[in-house]
């Protein structure tokens, strides 16, 4: 098994007692079931701390827009001298695989669809509305999100390659706690970055399995969607995914993540074509300008005077806390592969690259959607309630050339970004369980495999999608304390270190180096 920590076996138990209460039967359990107990504390947690979510999450993003300005921003995530270890393309491959994946492509059509029909604010006009759906998605998958990952994936690479400490979130906060964070607190510290983990990955690998089942069952009309086919799907990619997982970082998930991004430019450029290509990069063009005019208010939007609308907790809180709950996760990551770069070049690589692609593939996505609606009156959203969200990629390829290829394209698409997220995330919970291995035996991989799998089995057959919602807002609500935590303890390091080797002399000697 190798050197594994307290984390591994506390992590363990709990998981799979979790796992046990799911499948347990009612009669046993009574109205203390997994599916009663997590939604009553989820509706707690979003009634009296959604406001915590989206500020926690906007201060995020200030912060780090506040680190590409400082001072900060060349000091590099190593020594002075240490070059990157992947080139961008890979670089942005790997990061972009891990921190979306899935949920992209599950949500580029379904989100702006929805919110055409269900929008945040009402009493508008049709076209309107479509802007403002669009502009929604930009928000809820753009710089919030990357600034979460950004800020954590940042403070462990800065700690882990430039101070030489453990690959642990605890050690991030040691200038903050001392030594305590080498006894029971960082323990608990790195149990909760681990448990955020499983259940913030479950909640892909779960909208990931749902469809899949239902591309199948749009290519081929005689498979219908069901709990059993979507379990089914889960057991062959976790045997994929763990094969993928003992080749280790530089050959499974490197070529994976590459892989990825051919296929998805594949279907986006080719959808963009294929769709009234006029319309949709109007459309873009638009919205992106729309989305960082009103950036600030939709970033502190609630709706206090409203107390029947639940749009901003079904959506964009749910989001925030998605985000943090994966944060553990695809900042381990992140942080692992990008060593070398300076603090101005991994925030704005990590900010917009991603937000800028992610933007683009919603207009394609969502406008093409939108558009099959607005001009030739397809009613996508009445196949989505009855369906589900999981067949309106499938819906809006359907109206398009060659379907059956793009619509197979799409399955290997989200298969390949399955196996790429479990891949990633076996790696991940590896390093947080063996004191911060960069890498973990392929044991401890194969046992955090099969756990988040399970788990993900587990919260389907609870509740589908609700469900998935439900653990991803529970596990995030604690780690989002550890990572407000992250940056006063960022800023302490870094001012400290400024103060000893002024920033400016650094950057020169590093050139010299060259």
């Amino acid at each position: 098994m190798g050197k594994v920590s307290k984390v591994f076996y506390i992590s363990l138990v709990i998981s799979l007692l979790f796992i046990i209460w799911g499948i347990m039967p009612d009669d046993i359990v009574g109205d203390w079931t997994l599916e009663n107990v997590t939604a009553n504390v989820q509706g707690f947690l979003v009634d009296k701390f959604g406001w915590f979510y989206l500020l926690s999450a906007t201060a995020f993003l200030i912060f780090a827009i506040f680190l590409v300005a400082s001072k900060y921003g060349n000091i590099v995530l190593g020594k002075d001298t240490d070059k990157p270890e992947y080139s961008y393309l890979t670089w942005f491959a790997m990061l972009f695989s891990a921190g979306m994946g899935i949920g992209l492509v599950f949500w580029g059509a379904a989100e702006p669809i929805s919110h055409f029909h269900n929008p945040p604010e009402m009493g508008l006009e049709e076209e309107d509305t479509a802007k403002l759906a669009l502009r929604y998605s930009f928000f809820h998958w753009g710089l919030h999100p990357w600034a979460i990952y950004s800020i954590l994936a940042l403070a462990l690479a800065y700690f882990q390659f430039r101070k030489e400490s453990p690959g642990l979130i605890s050690s991030i906060l040691e200038p903050l706690f001392g030594d305590r964070m080498k006894g029971g607190w960082g323990t608990a510290v790195n149990f909760i970055a681990v448990f955020a983990t499983i259940f913030g990955v479950a909640t892909s690998l779960g909208l990931g399995a749902q469809q899949i089942n239902g591309g199948i069952g749009f290519l081929f009309h005689d498979v219908e969607t069901s709990m059993g086919l979507q379990l089914i799907i889960i057991a062959i990619v976790t045997v994929l995914f763990l094969f993928s997982a003992m080749t280790g970082l530089n050959k499974g998930i490197r070529i994976l993540s590459n892989t990825n991004i051919l296929l998805a430019i594949l279907l986006m450029v080719f959808l963009l074509f294929a769709a009234p290509t006029n319309f949709i990069m109007d459309l873009f063009t638009t919205t992106l300008g729309s989305y960082v005019q009103n950036l600030p208010s939709m970033s502190f939007r609630m709706t206090p005077f409203d107390e029947n609308s639940t749009w901003v907790q079904d959506w964009t809180i749910f989001y925030w806390a998605w985000w943090i709950a994966w944060a553990p996760f695809v900042g381990t990551f992140i942080a692992r592969v990008s060593r070398g770069r300076t603090v101005r070049e991994f925030i704005l690589g990590v900010l917009l690259v991603p937000t800028i692609f992610g933007a683009l593939w919603f207009t394609v996505f969502g406008g093409a959607g939108i558009s099959l609606e607005y001009y030739q009156g397809l009613n996508i959203i009445d196949i989505i309630n009855e369906q589900g969200n999981e067949i309106a990629l499938f819906t809006v390829l359907q109206e398009f050339p060659i379907s059956v290829i793009t619509s197979t394209l799409a399955i290997l698409l989200i298969s390949c970004f399955f196996i790429t997220s479990a891949d990633s995330a076996t790696f991940v919970l590896g390093m947080q369980t063996t004191n911060g291995e960069l890498n973990p035996g392929k044991q401890v991989k194969f046992v955090w495999g099969i756990i988040q799998s399970a788990t993900a089995a587990v919260l389907l057959w609870q509740g589908g999608l609700g469900a998935l919602q439900t653990a991803s807002i529970i596990a995030a609500f604690p780690f989002t304390f550890i990572l407000l935590l992250v940056i006063f303890s960022l800023l302490k390091e870094f001012d400290e270190e400024a103060k000893h080797y002024p920033l400016q002399r650094r950057k020169r000697h590093a050139q010299k180096q060259e």
